[in-house]
């Protein structure tokens, strides 16, 4: 077994899902308990897509654990840029996503 992290160990070397629509098929609303896949630790939660804080901490865990259909269904992106600047997100993900929120700011 492996005892360090290396580029091809570890969670920088996850794939992270970043669709390029985010607007494609159907959006979660209201109250939502995300997937086992999602959120894997800890006791089952529900959580308020209509309140701020419960919303970003569901942004946080899909676009960390989540498959692209996850993305493009619990994420909606004029939220994700509202929440981007406080998310807690590790480092490898927001350079994966960095050219979509750079995409999303740019659109009219």
């Amino acid at each position: 077994m492996a005892n360090t992290r290396s580029a091809t160990l570890g969670p920088s070397a996850r794939p992270v899902a970043v669709p390029f629509d985010l607007e494609q098929g159907p959006k979660a609303e209201g109250v939502v308990r995300l997937p086992a896949h999602i959120r894997w630790s800890g006791p089952e939660l529900t959580y308020d897509l209509d309140d701020p804080a419960d919303r970003a901490r569901v942004y946080e865990q899909v676009l960390r654990e989540g498959t692209e259909e996850d993305v493009r269904f619990y994420v909606r992106s004029d939220r994700l840029l509202e929440h981007w600047g406080t998310m807690v997100l590790p480092a490898y993900v927001r350079v994966a996503w960095g050219e979509s929120i750079r995409r999303l700011r740019r659109r009219p």
